[in-house]
């Protein structure tokens, strides 16, 4: 089975700061200090932070199922220009629970001089045989949706 689902929250901010939080390793400490709840850790294990980069995230005991603690994604695609980033799951997580293909993809357009949106966007491969983790495709983008919001409150805090 394959799938994609998005969500798009107005960030209130300029693109290029927008930009400058998802595109970068402070995406990574930003998650650690603001949804504690999920991750407990985001380590660049490989790379700069850009393209090839690979993040291992420790994800707090029981939130995806149990004994899935880790996962490790890396960075298919980083287009500074139009501002995507694209990453894709290559260990743990979904792929243990019958996912073949895990990919979130973060796209910043402006929205105006002083106004960005930011386009989350996950695509997906599930095996058959594990259809009955289709519904952790709406947690995905929920969590998602949730970065995105207190994304929007940091970047605005300033």
């Amino acid at each position: 089975m394959f799938g994609s689902v998005e969500h798009e929250l107005e960030m209130g901010v300029p693109a290029k700061e927008t930009w400058d939080l998802f595109s970068t390793v402070r995406l990574g400490r930003f998650l650690e200090k603001e949804m504690p709840n999920l991750f407990q850790k985001v380590e660049l294990v490989e790379g700069d932070g850009g393209l090839g980069s690979i993040f291992l995230k420790t994800i707090v005991p029981g939130k995806l199922g149990t004994g899935i603690v880790s996962c490790k994604e890396k960075v298919t695609k980083m287009d500074n220009e139009n501002r995507i980033k694209e990453n894709e799951l290559i260990e743990g997580a979904y792929l243990e629970l019958g996912f073949t293909i895990f990919k979130i993809r973060f796209e910043v357009k402006e929205k105006g001089e002083e106004s960005s949106i930011i386009k989350t966007t996950l695509e997906y491969e599930l095996k058959q045989e594990a259809s009955a983790n289709a519904s952790l495709v709406s947690m995905a983008i929920q969590e998602a949706a949730n970065v995105a919001q207190l994304a929007k409150l940091h970047l605005n805090q300033k």
